[in-house]
């Protein structure tokens, strides 16, 4: 860390740590530890949250690691780890003050993060182009698929080529074309080697070696690996989505928890806005097929939209069987008027599967118009189930938080009083969550909420304490081993299951008093609804007496 941004830090170091320790009090379920560091000049700091280890658990099979601080001169070395939910928006898995720029502190970030995820690797993580990240990932995470983002790779080459872009404008159109528009190696590769012949930059050292990372930035090269990109275009700023306008250059150590907690607040009620917007409204359908019916009662919204898009465009696309093999028939599916743009697809009919040349499938979980295009050529109504991913559905969040992409949680994952409290805590937000869809839902819910804290109570008074219950409420800490030394602050309080269950009691109580806030907004919506209805039906009445008379 340079010596301007520790003097900008300095003791607020201790404003966080005072906030964290508060978090982890009030819940045991939020966790963060310290790189071993006295003085905590030197080590790391990292924390989540119970709600962020939950949406990892639904939506952590690609993550994005933002370390925007390193490239735009933030006072604060604020990092984040964050993914995409079910809305394609950002959500938070993880917050870090990297207090030292090594190798060892980024390994020792990611172990520690990891080991919060209950080692749950994700598919693929999207960093800024570094050096250091790169190693402390493959050393962390080496099954985890390693993409720079191009954006910032982008942005650096216009630094390292100024004359070139000064002197031949075009070059930069023609760049971006090459990586972005080619869709196999092979059109890349013959792309980038016209680009360096025509603008004579053969050469040239920078460019060089952006080549021979290919593998790690140049899309063509990742299409199999999933990313949750709807396409090539997305995430065109960069990767501080989650706390961009909360979050800044000019932000500082005192500020930032405050920043922090904005911003998790402000993602939070577009999440529930954008559930209300899904569960509650109907998409315009523009086709007659049972398929798109079917998708709109399924995914939410955005994702819909984007599905909605393919399946309109196969009209446009017609399929052409090629070869049939007797299980495996092979269609050439292309745009009328762009036959040179051709994809490939292979269906299996017994299977009911199929996989096309475009990898759109695999690379971000939505289906892509050249297969939907042979669905229709096959007559098949409805999308086969393989091809609806839960994380993109309405129902991401409930049941099962393992969703097609991950790895079984350890079986003891329920053991311990942290793990239990996270648990309940999960179900009791999903509770509510459905709880507050209708008035009459609403209605039900409660009277069975508060049946259940009755028998919670009764229950209470009841059970006898566990051993492990009764080690915890005499005030056992309990200690997290990472590589690299690593000081753990995870320690329960006395009368620990008492006060998580008042915890969980208020936080409920809580809950519930934003539902009223809902219903009686909901409630403001019908009755505007009912008043406009009314005055349509006194126009409609008075124009059909004009037209009589």
């Amino acid at each position: 860390m340079s010596a301007t941004r520790h003097r900008a830090v300095g003791g607020g170091v201790n404003h966080v740590l005072d906030y964290l320790r508060r978090m982890q009090a009030e819940n045991p379920s939020f966790f963060y530890a310290i790189q071993g560091d006295n003085d905590h000049t030197g080590g790391s700091i990292f924390w989540v949250d119970a709600t962020s280890r939950m949406n990892y658990a639904y939506f952590g099979d690609t993550v994005v690691f933002d370390t925007t601080y390193r490239t735009n001169r933030y006072r604060v070395p604020f990092a984040s780890f964050s993914g995409l939910n079910h809305h394609g928006q950002p959500v938070l898995f993880g917050c870090a003050l990297i207090l030292n720029d090594s190798e060892a502190s980024f390994a020792w970030l990611f172990q520690t993060w990891l080991h919060a995820m209950s080692d749950r690797r994700p598919i693929s993580i999207t960093t800024d182009p570094d050096r250091l990240i790169q190693m402390a990932v493959t050393q962390v995470l080496p099954e985890t698929r390693l993409r720079f983002n191009r954006w910032s790779i982008f942005k650096e080459t216009q630094e390292k080529l100024a004359h070139i872009y000064q002197s031949q404008p075009t070059f930069e159109i023609e760049f971006k074309k090459c990586v972005n528009e080619t869709e196999t190696i092979n059109e890349f590769e013959s792309s980038w080697v016209s680009l360096l012949e025509r603008y004579f930059v053969m050469d040239n050292e920078w460019l060089q070696s952006m080549y021979n990372a290919r593998q790690e930035w140049v899309p063509a090269y990742m299409r199999d690996i999933f990313f949750g990109d709807f396409s090539i275009t997305e995430r065109n700023i960069g990767l501080n989505s989650f706390f961009e306008g909360f979050v800044n250059a000019s932000t500082t150590i005192q500020m930032l928890i405050k920043q922090y907690e904005k911003a998790v607040a402000s993602w939070h009620e577009k999440e529930l806005k954008s559930d209300y917007d899904s569960t509650n409204t109907s998409p315009v359908l523009k086709t007659p097929s049972p398929m798109e019916k079917q998708a709109a009662n399924l995914y939410t919204r955005r994702i819909f939209m984007k599905f909605q898009e393919e399946l309109v465009e196969t009209l446009a696309n017609p399929a052409t069987k090629i070869d049939d093999s007797g299980t495996v028939a092979t269609y050439r599916v292309a745009k009328f008027g762009e036959e040179h743009k051709a994809h490939t697809v292979n269906f299996t009919s017994f299977e009911m599967k199929a996989n096309c040349s475009c990898q759109m499938f695999e690379h971000s979980g939505i289906i892509c118009r050249h297969i939907l295009a042979v669905f229709r050529a096959k007559n098949v109504l409805t999308l086969p189930s393989q091809y609806v991913l839960k994380r993109w559905t309405r129902n991401a969040k409930i049941g099962d938080m393992q969703d097609e992409h991950a790895t079984e949680l350890p079986n003891n994952s329920r053991e311990s009083l942290t793990d239990r409290y996270n648990t309940l805590r999960q179900e009791a937000i999903k509770y509510v969550e459905e709880g507050a869809k209708s008035i009459h839902v609403y209605n039900v819910a409660m009277d069975a909420l508060q049946e259940a804290l009755k028998k919670v109570s009764s229950a209470k008074n009841q059970s006898p304490i566990s051993a492990e219950d009764g080690a915890l409420s005499n005030g056992r800490n309990q200690e997290l081993h990472a590589a690299g030394d690593i000081e753990t602050v995870a320690c329960q309080s006395a009368d620990e299951k008492e006060k998580k269950i008042r915890e969980l009691t208020t936080e409920l109580e809580s809950i519930n008093r934003r539902c009223e806030v809902y219903r009686a907004n909901l409630l403001a919506v019908l009755r505007d609804m009912e008043e406009q209805k009314l005055k349509l039906s006194v126009k409609v009445q008075n124009a059909r007496l004009n037209l009589r008379e």
